[in-house]
């Protein structure tokens, strides 16, 4: 039996993607009709696992009119909710690319400022909604305001009811993490750049990066972590040892979405009890079918399945 999977998004956004036949100042930019989709990190997380035959419950904050139209495209994609109310107006973000060269050009909203009582509606959420049988995801940026202490507090109530939590991160939360470990947090994921960052050195070969994993193994930050290392796949470090897993090679269209689609079919790997290393391969696989996609669009089930024998584990 499968856990019961549970994605937490504090900033979510309605994404619109279009494009225009150039981008350039000045003049006004005849667009196309945009696709429209929910997004941050956390719904995308839930819209990959649905679209890999699984069910995620996406936690989100919203507010306003953009927050009612947010609930409205997850209801149409089938992804259950648990809505609580955040601050101010939901965001929406744009994409725009140049169809003379394929530039995508992205403008990222910061979303509403959250204030010191909102962190507690937002926890009390999670703790309405999550059980012993429960992985917890994390994803996506934290809204302004929002200390960077959050995922180790979130952490603190995820182990009181038994569950276990997932965290996909950056910034000073992801370091908050790394100097001040917390025995609750079940698996980290970080990309490459952010790895390298938070290992104050580069990260050069799959060794280098397997060595760093295993060292906050060590300091206890997390039971398993896993570092993205772009168009070389991904390393996974536990106790019981460290993998690699090689993308296949595909065809880069885009890639907005991989990370959010290798986190969903990791988790949902993991929800059905795989090893680790086998969740990394499956996540690499979904991640390398979103890649394959246009725009805002997530893996594709049917290539993600295909793609899923063409990915080799190796252990370091």
């Amino acid at each position: 039996m499968k856990s019961h999977i549970l994605t937490i998004t504090l900033n979510p956004t309605v994404d619109f993607c279009t494009t225009s036949p150039a981008i350039e100042a000045g003049p006004k930019l005849r667009c196309s009709e945009p696709q429209i989709d929910p997004g941050g990190g956390g719904i995308n997380v839930a819209r990959a696992i649905k679209l890999l035959g699984g069910q995620a419950t996406a936690l989100v904050a919203i507010g306003g009119a953009t927050g009612a139209h947010l609930l409205q495209l997850l209801a149409l994609e089938g992804v259950p909710t648990v809505a609580f109310q955040g601050p101010g107006e939901t965001r929406q973000s744009m994409s725009v690319i140049d169809q003379t060269n394929g530039e995508q050009f992205r403008f990222v909203m910061p979303g509403p400022a959250w204030q010191d009582h909102d962190v507690p509606r937002a926890l009390t959420s999670v703790d309405q909604s999550t059980n012993e049988d429960t992985l917890v995801v994390l994803s996506g940026s934290q809204p302004p305001g929002v200390a960077k202490d959050f995922p180790s507090i979130l952490a603190e109530h995820v182990a009181g009811r038994g569950a276990r939590l997932i965290v996909d991160t950056s910034g000073p939360a992801l370091f908050h993490l790394a100097e001040r470990p917390h025995d609750a947090l079940y698996v980290l994921r970080m990309d490459g750049p952010e790895g390298e960052e938070l290992a104050g050195r580069p990260l050069p070969t799959r060794e280098d990066t397997a060595e760093f994993a295993a060292s906050l193994i060590d300091k206890g930050v997390a039971k398993i972590i896993i570092v993205a290392r772009g168009p070389d796949g991904s390393v996974l470090a536990s106790e019981k040892g460290a993998w690699h897993a090689l993308n296949p090679p595909v065809k880069v269209i885009s890639k907005v979405g991989a990370g959010d689609s290798f986190v969903g079919a990791f988790t949902y790997a993991l929800a059905g009890n795989e090893a680790p290393e086998e969740c990394l391969r499956h996540g690499v696989a979904a991640a390398s079918a979103a890649v394959m996609t246009e725009a805002t669009r997530l893996c594709d089930p049917q290539i993600t399945q295909g793609l899923l024998d063409q990915t080799t584990i190796t252990r370091l």
